[in-house]
């Protein structure tokens, strides 16, 4: 695997003992999955203040319902991975251009930095 792919996906089915963190650490968005048997108690806790510098929005998407596929774009707007989603799965979109096409109705849950910056946050791809 890359140290900086350009997505990460995580399929429905994948399964882990435990806890697994699937991005690295240049990241600004960190992706896992957790595993807990019935009574695992994550102890209470609260996130202290830290002050981070983000300088490129990264997307998560859950499908939650549908198909879609996603496509990946070079930084010569040259699509260099064509992924198909169905429900369940996620992708983290790190880096570079991105394309998602609904192959049915879909719901996908959207998680990234915000607030929306409008058009300062987004350039368009000509493929």
């Amino acid at each position: 695997a890359s140290d900086n792919p350009s997505a990460i996906v995580i399929r429905h089915d994948f399964s882990v003992s435990g806890i697994q963190f699937f991005s690295p650490s240049s990241f600004s968005q960190q992706i896992g999955l957790m595993t807990r048997s019935a009574g695992y108690q994550v102890p209470p806790h609260r996130h202290n203040p830290v002050e981070r510098t983000i300088t490129v929005t990264q997307e998560v998407l859950l499908i939650r319902s549908g198909n879609c596929q996603v496509n990946l774009f070079s930084e010569a707007n040259i699509i260099e991975h064509s992924i198909e989603l169905s429900a369940g799965d996620v992708i983290l979109l790190a880096h570079g251009g991105h394309e998602v096409i609904m192959k049915s109705e879909c719901d996908i849950l959207e998680v990234k930095q915000g607030p929306y910056a409008g058009d300062q946050d987004k350039s368009p791809v000509f493929p």
